[in-house]
């Protein structure tokens, strides 16, 4: 899956020239915590964030009336506080490394690029979303998870074993165990027994590390 099949398209952005106060009433009427920030020409030149705005804002302690710390929000620039080093990615990146950029660079969102203008979004709430449809989450079904050995052909017979059965896998996905001679796979299945799946992975003389109906 790619990054365009999860973006938020034409995304909500504002202007460098911006005061923090429009940046406010923005991301409040739109439900937002994040804004890219867009010069003349639509191209990326920052991100803002909430945060960004409650730092530039005056703390508790402040001993001007809510008029005055109005009044300054409002000739302070979104320019002023944005994040002016913005990392983007193409629409057509996996989004699995659209996941790995936010999180080693610690951040919650990915402006999408085009021929360097601005085509979309994605976020931590996208990649959540999808995170949830990978896993099969809104269907029923027995959900295991399992060690088996790291050598080809394992995935198949467990795969063809619930086949056999008539089961129906809705979710696959499998990881890097703590040694490199096994692998982690979590697999759930409709049509299946819990003890039908328990079965399956003793006659595959896999390790089982949870099973649950849900």
């Amino acid at each position: 899956m790619r990054v365009k099949d999860v973006m938020t398209r034409n995304p909500v952005y504002i202007s460098p020239e911006a005061s923090v106060t429009e940046a406010k009433i923005l991301m409040t009427r739109q439900k937002i915590n994040k804004l890219p920030v867009l010069d003349a020409d639509k191209h990326v030149v920052g991100i803002v964030t909430k945060n960004d705005l409650i730092k530039a804002s005056p703390s508790a302690a402040t001993t001007l009336d809510m008029y005055e710390i109005g009044y300054l929000l409002s000739r302070l620039t979104v320019e002023k506080v944005m994040s002016k080093n913005v990392t983007t990615v193409s629409e057509d990146e996996v989004i699995e490394e659209a996941a790995r950029i936010m999180a080693d660079s610690d951040i919650g969102c990915l402006p999408v690029v085009k021929d360097e203008l601005m085509i979309g979004i994605i976020t931590e709430t996208d990649l959540f979303r999808e995170f949830i449809e990978l896993f099969g989450t809104r269907q029923k079904g027995v959900r295991v998870t399992l060690i088996l050995d790291e050598k080809p052909g394992q995935l198949a017979k467990i795969t063809k074993d619930i086949a056999d059965l008539n089961g129906n896998i809705v979710s696959v996905l499998t990881w890097a165990a703590s040694d490199p001679a096994h692998r982690s796979l979590t697999i759930k299945a409709t049509g299946v027994t819990e003890a039908q799946m328990k079965d399956i992975v003793k006659k595959e003389g896999a390790e089982l590390t949870g099973i649950k109906v849900i």
